[in-house]
């Protein structure tokens, strides 16, 4: 994800997100085995009441070096998304593009969000969901412009374990009044629905971030990822076969490591019981 002689644009938004981001990869400066520079980037959209000495006075604790972007996006969203709607998709494509030109300028090598896993299986369900796409956001990939290389080093983490670690370290937290506190957004409704199942179902959402990793083309349905047409019977059992004459069952390869898998007449055994 980082290489040595990297200059990381880190995105600063005031979050809890990217204040904990930073603050890793100022760790990693001080300790890795490479070199790499980096320079935190904030972007005042001109919101009412954006505190804008916030930042700097927190950065310029540090003695981090920094860039503050003042560009009145909130005036244009404003103007431009009718009373009601969610300004999401227009506030995000003119920071997107104010935060490349910006990396260019900058001479940055690499771009860095402070997206982590819950904001990335919300992705992927918002994707399922609206878009009738499987989907989400990968910790490494080339910007949609194909001119930055954009990584997300808080990937794996979680988002509760990152509330926790803000609260632990005091940051002095920004809250966005221009998108965060929209009750009508869909990627909101998701979190909630989220945050239920972890309350009630215990490991959920675990599973499902797991699943993110361990892709069986061969037991979906898009044949550009895996070559439906040549199967015949001579192919052999694939990612072990077709078992649709079973009752479903969770298979092996999603239970928890630490937990010894049943063999299969047990698991059937158990399911029957069920």
């Amino acid at each position: 994800m980082i290489e040595d002689g990297d200059r990381i644009m880190v995105c600063l938004s005031g979050g809890k997100d990217s204040y904990a981001m930073l603050e890793m990869l100022q760790h990693l400066k001080a300790h890795a085995p490479i070199s790499f520079d980096i320079i935190a980037v904030n972007l005042d959209q001109k919101q009412p009441g954006f505190p804008e000495h916030v930042l700097p006075n927190y950065l310029d604790a540090l003695g981090v070096e920094y860039k503050i972007v003042e560009e009145d996006t909130y005036s244009i969203v404003m103007d431009k998304i009718p009373e009601g709607k969610t300004t999401c998709s227009l506030c995000s494509r003119l920071r997107r593009g104010i935060l490349y030109r910006t990396a260019t300028e900058l001479g940055a090598t690499k771009i860095a969000l402070g997206h982590h896993r819950d904001d990335i299986i919300e992705t992927l369900l918002l994707n399922m969901f609206y878009g009738g796409t499987m989907k989400s956001m990968p910790p490494k990939l080339v910007s949609d412009n194909g001119k930055h290389v954009v990584i997300r080093p808080l990937a794996y983490c979680k988002e509760k374990d990152l509330v926790s670690f803000a609260e632990a370290r005091e940051y002095p937290i920004i809250p966005c009044n221009l998108c965060g506190s929209q009750e009508n957004l869909q990627r909101k409704a998701i979190k909630n629905m989220l945050q239920d199942w972890d309350l009630r179902f215990p490991g959920r959402i675990e599973s499902m971030f797991r699943s993110l990793q361990n892709l069986v083309p061969s037991h979906l349905l898009d044949h550009q990822q895996f070559d439906f047409k040549s199967i015949n019977s001579d192919s052999g059992i694939i990612d072990g076969g077709d078992i649709g004459f079973d009752k479903p069952e969770v298979a092996p390869r999603f239970i928890d490591e630490d937990e010894e898998a049943p063999e299969r007449g047990e698991r059937l055994e158990i399911i029957q019981l069920k």
